[in-house]
């Protein structure tokens, strides 16, 4: 982070104002604290980066698996971090690149197990109070999302559960170099990328996304035809 903007972060801690999150974790970085910014990344946003990858992953072990290694490859990742993006964006792209990876390796676990560092004791600490409080979705919005691809997956808890801009996705879901030095997935559509998706083609994407959400809606009956052609919801 450049002088300046560490020194408007200073001046709202000396007026007395708190600090977000993200202001905390880049003075952190200003002071070379890495630890103490890798537990505020932790801690901030695990939780909310762990109900990505339930969603994405769908299976529990995995995803917890794929979490701490998202907290392993922060750790490595986070003194390099250029601001080019929020923390939080880079965060759940690297989330989403641990994803791919277990995707094309899913017995990685198997060969590889991750050393004792601090970033894995914060993630078992997640996972262990994430567990405890984990909110029971409805049967029918699972059912659904079984039925999508993991790109799907990502594409929907991003925009509709996260809430992050169009730029900030195609931030996360960019094709091309990972974070650990291999390369992002093609997307199972058929089509590939070189470099960050741009931000009409998500939202092609999107619409696809909840034609199809629709369509599985109607054979689940969970939505009932519209006379008129659109669908109605089930009463």
């Amino acid at each position: 982070m450049g002088g300046r903007g560490a020194r408007r972060i200073f001046l709202r801690v000396y007026d007395g104002r708190s600090m977000t999150l993200e202001e905390r974790i880049a003075v952190a970085l200003e002071r070379g604290d890495v630890d103490q910014a890798i537990t505020e990344v932790v801690k901030g946003y695990g939780p909310q980066i762990l109900g990505y990858l339930r969603a994405v992953v769908r299976d529990p072990e995995d995803a917890e698996e794929v979490f701490s290694q998202f907290a392993e490859d922060l750790w490595k990742g986070l003194a390099g971090f250029r601001g080019e993006c929020s923390v939080r964006v880079w965060a759940y792209k690297i989330a989403w690149h641990a994803a791919s990876r277990f995707a094309r390796d899913p017995y990685r676990r198997r060969r590889d197990r991750l050393a004792t560092t601090m970033a894995s004791r914060l993630a078992e600490e997640i996972l262990s109070s994430s567990n405890r409080m984990l909110e029971r979705r409805s049967a029918d919005v699972e059912r659904l999302r079984m039925h999508l691809s993991p790109e799907e997956q990502s594409l929907l808890v991003l925009r509709v559960d996260r809430q992050l801009s169009w730029r900030e996705v195609a931030e996360v879901l960019a094709a091309g170099g990972d974070e650990d030095g291999g390369a992002s997935p093609a997307p199972t559509d058929g089509r590939r990328e070189d470099g960050p998706v741009d931000e009409p083609t998500l939202r092609k994407r999107f619409e696809r996304l909840k034609q199809k959400l629709a369509r599985l809606a109607r054979e689940e009956g969970l939505l009932e035809p519209d006379t008129e052609g659109g669908p109605g919801r089930r009463k």
